[in-house]
């Protein structure tokens, strides 16, 4: 398999790190504006307004349990895979799933043969990329890759690598009712006020999270570390660069998140993630590309890893 299918895995699984919600430090965002006092949401809300109003949407989004999803992520370029990707297609939490087509700079930069877009799925635990036509030539015509993060995890042969992975799997394919789950957690949350985006009323909320705080909000962790191997992990975050999370998101007026972001910032840069809701409900009947047509991971590094012993 070529080098540039190679690099089309390696974004993807930056991709999948940024969903399944490694990454979190917002910016502002031009595309909401404020509007005039005419909604009884428009004055500064309290502490408890605004409370309510969140864990109003995490209940309606946990319920959803699938929307459309339109997501722009911005990764720095010293990460692998750096650049810009537009991601849209169909999300759906418990169970985790996704199904979208990817493009951007940060799949095709250095490489004229890449494709214009390339589509990937998430389910049960597994990530499956299609790795194009001249990659399923050399691949005896299967052309979609499957990555087992469990089987990834294991082979590390590293028990703090794998439960370290382990509490990403759990996470994976972070869905709008646990960045939400997760605001609530912040000790400063702010009501910036009404906005319209993507022509609807809403109203903005931020707030800030430090990396010990993300990790107690986050209850699909617990459990997974001793307090030794948190105290680590902390240590190893915050040697990135990274000092905190902010995040931000904007509700209509029948509680339900239509746009967030996310992102966080590293010694490489700041990594940024916007994502656009819609179709809360929406059917999100995602499959696994047909058994012929795929190729396991780590099955082929490990026949690789036995013709290189027996050379």
């Amino acid at each position: 398999m070529g080098m540039s299918a190679w690099k089309r895995a390696g974004v993807c699984l930056t991709a999948a790190a940024v969903v399944a919600g490694v990454a979190g430090c917002g910016g502002g965002d031009e595309d909401g504006k404020k509007k005039g006092a005419d909604s009884s949401r428009s004055k500064v809300q309290t502490q408890h307004e605004m409370t309510k109003v969140l864990q109003a949407a995490f209940k309606n989004t946990s319920e959803a349990k699938s929307s459309k999803v339109r997501m722009t992520m911005e990764m720095p370029a010293g990460l692998e895979g750096g650049g810009t990707m537009e991601m849209s297609g169909v999300q759906g939490w418990d169970p985790a799933v996704m199904d979208v087509t990817m493009k951007g700079s940060a799949l095709t930069e250095g490489d004229p043969d890449a494709p214009e877009q390339v589509r990937m799925i998430m389910l049960d635990q597994a990530m499956y990329m299609d790795m194009g036509a001249k990659a399923a030539a050399d691949m005896d015509g299967k052309r979609w890759m499957k990555m087992d993060f469990g089987a990834i995890a294991e082979a590390s042969g590293d028990p703090e690598i794998q439960k370290q992975m382990t509490g990403g799997i759990e996470n994976m394919n972070q869905d709008p009712a646990q960045q939400l789950a997760l605001l609530l957690g912040s000790k400063n949350l702010k009501h910036v006020g009404p906005e319209k985006v993507d022509g609807v009323q809403t109203q903005h909320y931020k707030g800030t999270l430090t990396i010990e705080e993300m990790l107690d909000a986050n209850k699909g962790l617990d459990g997974v570390f001793t307090e030794k191997e948190r105290e680590q992990l902390v240590a190893n975050m915050k040697k990135t660069g990274l000092k905190g999370y902010d995040t931000e998101v904007w509700v209509n007026e029948d509680d339900y998140p239509v746009k967030m972001i996310v992102g966080m910032q590293m010694n490489q840069g700041t990594m940024k993630m916007t994502a656009h809701y819609s179709d809360y409900g929406a059917a999100a009947d995602v499959k696994a590309p047909a058994e012929k047509d795929t190729f396991d991971f780590m099955k082929m590094m490990q026949e690789l890893e036995g013709i290189g012993a027996g050379a």
